[in-house]
């Protein structure tokens, strides 16, 4: 067993992924008990993250999901606090988190990106140029959620003034991003290497948080059903994107691909869902890797990516 100390299992935080933060965060806790390592929940909203050092905690494995967790913002801390931790550092996790820069630094790294456009809130816009701009239907996000929360799909004028503002709810910028008609596919990176590509399938519009976290019908794809040549360019685009947005440890790369079968990169997530049904485990089990091992090397990165 190496030596770990004592770990704190950041999960919870004050961002709208908070419910899903605590269940990934109750498995990792659980694996890492399993497996002999002295971890500890602690949650920085009901905790003051100085207690880290208070409370003598070796390292942190960051399981919290969403702004303050996955922003680059909690990282800072650790770093300013001297605290070890799981994943990416600052900039990685700021950049991913934002789906407007992201999707600016892979168009200028030549990576393959759906067309779209950014509107800020209380900007005027012709709905009916920005969707025939777009081709006729499209998908609004806000630039900085996760889990598809403030999402959805428009094909007319009025629709898209209702997704803006849904969108606009949650941030200053929403994403407005050409429909995309393909399968969607997730590939789960650990430390240099893609694991095998998933693809997921879902009874609703688009692969929303209901089907991500409540419907009992999403179908997840692993392997994928992909050629081994065309799985191997869809591992090698997701490390690509991976390491443009300076991400390293661990994460996940979402794809689709477009009516011609083109592969789109959608976003990158460097705090992805951790239960033991999440896309990563399930990525990592078909490589023989099991949900404590998974954990473990995930963990083993804290000891070299960001010591003193």
């Amino acid at each position: 067993m190496k030596q770990y100390g004592k770990v704190a299992v950041l999960m919870g935080g004050h961002s709208a992924e908070r419910e899903v933060s605590l269940r990934s965060g109750a498995a990792v806790l659980g694996a890492l008990q399993s497996q002999g390592v002295d971890a500890h929940a602690f949650d920085p909203s009901e905790q003051a993250l100085t207690q880290l050092v208070d409370q003598n905690f070796s390292r942190a494995f960051v399981v919290l999901h969403g702004r303050g967790g996955e922003d680059g913002t909690v990282q800072g801390a650790l770093e300013y606090l001297g605290i070890p931790y799981t994943g990416t550092g600052v900039l990685g996790c700021a950049l991913a988190m934002d789906k407007v820069r992201t999707k600016q630094i892979w168009q200028a790294q030549g990576l393959p990106v759906a067309e779209s456009v950014v509107i800020r809130r209380g900007q005027s816009i012709d709905p009916a140029g920005l969707l025939r701009q777009l081709g006729g239907k499209v998908m609004v996000k806000p630039a900085q959620e996760g889990s598809s929360i403030g999402m959805s799909s428009a094909n007319t004028p009025e629709a898209l003034t209702k997704s803006l503002q849904l969108a606009h709810e949650y941030d200053e910028e929403a994403l407005v991003e050409a429909w995309l008609a393909g399968p969607e596919y997730t590939i789960s990176i650990l430390g240099e290497r893609a694991l095998p590509s998933i693809r997921l399938q879902t009874t609703h519009e688009f692969y929303d948080y209901a089907a991500k976290y409540q419907a009992g019908d999403t179908q997840y794809h692993c392997p994928a059903g992909l050629s081994p040549l065309q799985e191997q360019a869809l591992q090698q685009l997701a490390v690509s994107a991976f390491r443009a947005v300076a991400g390293s440890g661990w994460g996940r790369i979402d794809v689709m691909c477009d009516a011609l079968g083109e592969f789109k990169l959608l976003e990158a997530n460097m705090v992805p869902g951790m239960t033991a049904k999440s896309l990563v485990p399930m990525a990592a089990r078909a490589t023989g890797l099991s949900f404590e091992q998974l954990v473990l090397e995930i963990l083993d990165f804290s000891l070299t990516e960001h010591e003193d």
